[in-house]
């Protein structure tokens, strides 16, 4: 696989509503080249659960091999990310949230176990939700994964 091709969803009422600034895309566009992706789509979304199913579903139509939706990790009633992707029905790869919550844990401390970070095979695609926040996204990028993601896709994608 030359490159991966990385589709981005963001998820978050002010950021979709203009009142606030993405601080997490700068974030991946820094990171993905030196990790071999390339960004091939993204898309701003409100805390929406059918919009979240959408764009996350459009993302995997387009044949993107890694689809990263930031934000909506949390324990709050607007926080649907997690659940709009589980619905979709793929399968779980429950080693990513375990891993992203123990290096948060490292860096953040406690708060980490409120994070809800998950991975999943959506069709032939590796679905990743994670924290709409630009530390969260530099953690899952460089420890999780740049070093792992192409190896991933491979193994899902494999007959």
């Amino acid at each position: 696989m030359p490159v991966v091709r990385l589709c981005l969803v963001v998820t978050s009422d002010a950021v979709a509503r203009g009142e606030k600034e993405d601080r997490v895309t700068p974030i991946i566009r820094e990171l993905a080249p030196r990790c071999g992706m390339e960004i091939e789509h993204r898309v701003v979304v409100g805390n929406d659960y059918r919009g979240i199913r959408a764009a996350v579903m459009d993302c995997v139509r387009r044949g993107c091999d890694l689809v990263l939706v930031t934000g909506g990790t949390g324990p709050s009633g607007r926080d649907v990310s997690v659940d709009a992707v589980l619905s979709l029905g793929g399968r779980r790869l429950p080693g990513f949230g375990e891993l992203f919550r123990l290096l948060s844990y490292e860096e953040i401390g406690a708060r980490a176990w409120l994070s809800r970070a998950e991975a999943l095979v959506v069709m032939d695609s590796l679905v990743v939700v994670i924290p709409g926040s630009p530390g969260s996204a530099r953690l899952a990028m460089e420890k999780l994964l740049c070093p792992v993601a192409r190896h991933a896709i491979y193994e899902i994608r494999r007959r």
